[in-house]
């Protein structure tokens, strides 16, 4: 089964790769590494912003690290040309979690993440990753994720 036609079973429709917002380009291919830069959460209704452990619990946070992942795959797509199917395997996430002092659950946010990568694209969504606490992100979002990808 291809990767869209997964994603479509999902529920999933991957929206136009986002712009970058400042000075840098969303993507870099070198050989066949695709280096992306982080994906801020976002879904339809605009920025999920907030702070984990204070504005926001776990489940709120899975589901904004999720879009962060849904963005990843838009840029890769857009990065493979249109062909998704051209994805070896995801390599590495690294992400940032918006949270509060004494919020130490970031693994279990960025779980969001990780786990739709497994579920949408089997054994190549598994992945190194961090997962870091930060006590600001960019626009107050709850998230941001950035990816490395090998394609063929």
């Amino acid at each position: 089964m291809s990767i869209e036609a997964k994603l479509k079973e999902l529920g999933v429709t991957l929206p136009e790769a986002p712009a970058p917002a400042a000075n840098y380009v969303p993507f870099v291919v070198s050989g066949d590494m695709v280096y992306i830069a982080g994906q801020i959460s976002a879904d339809e209704n605009g920025l999920i912003t907030g702070k984990l452990g204070a504005d926001l619990n776990v489940e709120a946070g899975q589901a904004a690290a999720k879009r962060c992942a849904i963005a990843l795959l838009a840029q890769l797509k857009a990065a493979c040309g249109g062909d998704l199917d051209r994805l070896v395997r995801v390599v590495k996430l690294g992400a940032f979690v918006n949270s509060a002092p004494d919020f130490t659950g970031q693994p279990m946010v960025v779980n969001g993440a990780s786990d739709f990568l497994v579920e949408a694209l089997g054994d190549i969504g598994r992945h190194a990753r961090s997962a870091v606490g930060s006590v600001s992100l960019p626009l107050g979002v709850a998230v941001e994720i950035d990816g490395v990808f090998q394609i063929k």
